[in-house]
């Protein structure tokens, strides 16, 4: 004990940065991930009706991070499939979760406190896969600053990015719910890892590589038990994304903004209940048809059609 209180930051952090993942932090993982599948809507039905289908879903969640970066270098899809112990592990963890009598296996994971220990372990994993990424980014392309980061991204964060896949296997079609269209707030974290350790491997961030696993880590963990334990749903980037959009797209009129509000733009818009408007605020009318070949217009006047 008296050892530990002695280290210093850099002692610490460095004796973090060389934990193993396998096969702890790795289980933790799939049970989380396996978790986050059933929970979905129409999941366990999928799991009756076709085993099959409900396994590739979920291995899709489990390794989709190393699936995605892999295809981003030219790398087989089915290279992250080579190593058994993983696969063998995570489908265990799959049938438990899926198929243990009474569900004694998820209502136990379910338990909040297992749970959050369960959570954070997995939030660890997550820095490792995007050191992983952007170090094997950087083996190949060393400056190539934005393939660091989209394999970095990838892998951290492929199980979302590859979402819209998944529902394909469950015979669920929601493009609507792509990742690129409305981030979901562990592929905005993983993002931004993916940036900080690429700006960090090109010597652009005067930290060591451990003591920014450790400070990144410790920031993803904080955060997952928070928004876990707490009823607020707003995430921590909403401010820096609302000021980046003002300073940055809202000069164009009538687009909205992160939110999905609408954005004053340098013209305005008048709006009529009894017709639509354009951009200059000109209103026109729209008009009803009667069987007898005359439309009304909503002012009242008449006009006879051809």
């Amino acid at each position: 004990m008296e050892q530990l209180l002695g280290m210093n930051f850099d002692e610490v952090s460095l004796q973090f940065s060389k934990i193993s993942m396998y096969p702890l932090f790795d289980a933790a993982h799939y049970i989380v991930s396996v978790m986050a599948l059933r929970e979905q809507p129409g999941a366990v039905d999928v799991a009756r009706r076709s085993p099959f289908a409900c396994w590739i879903s979920a291995m899709i969640y489990c390794f989709g991070g190393a699936v995605l970066s892999g295809l981003f270098l030219a790398e087989p899809a089915l290279l992250p499939f080579s190593n058994t112990s993983n696969i063998v592990l995570a489908s265990i963890i799959w049938y438990l979760v899926f198929y243990f009598p009474m569900d004694l296996v998820y209502k136990f994971t379910a338990f909040l406190p297992l749970r959050l220990v369960l959570a954070s372990m997995k939030e660890v994993t997550r820095t490792w896969k995007v050191v992983g990424g952007v170090a094997h980014a950087r083996a190949r392309y060393e400056e190539g600053w934005l393939v660091m980061i989209a394999v970095g991204w990838a892998k951290g964060a492929g199980g979302g990015l590859m979402s819209n896949f998944e529902q394909l296997v469950r015979g669920v079609w929601k493009p609507e719910t792509n990742e690129l269209l409305k981030m979901s707030y562990p592929v905005k974290v993983t993002l931004v890892g993916s940036v900080l350790f690429t700006l960090q491997q090109s010597q652009y961030l005067p930290l060591a590589k451990h003591q920014l696993m450790f400070m990144y880590t410790m920031f993803l963990v904080i955060n997952k038990i928070r928004m876990m334990i707490t009823p607020s749903t707003t995430s921590v980037f909403a401010p820096f994304e609302a000021v980046l959009y003002s300073l940055l797209f809202q000069w164009q009129t009538g687009v909205q903004g992160p939110s999905g509000a609408p954005k004053k733009g340098i013209k305005g818009r008048r709006e009529n209940p009894n017709g639509s408007t354009d951009t200059n605020g000109n209103i026109s009318e729209s008009v009803e048809e009667k069987g007898n070949g005359t439309t009304v217009s909503r002012n009242g006047y008449r006009k006879k059609t051809d």
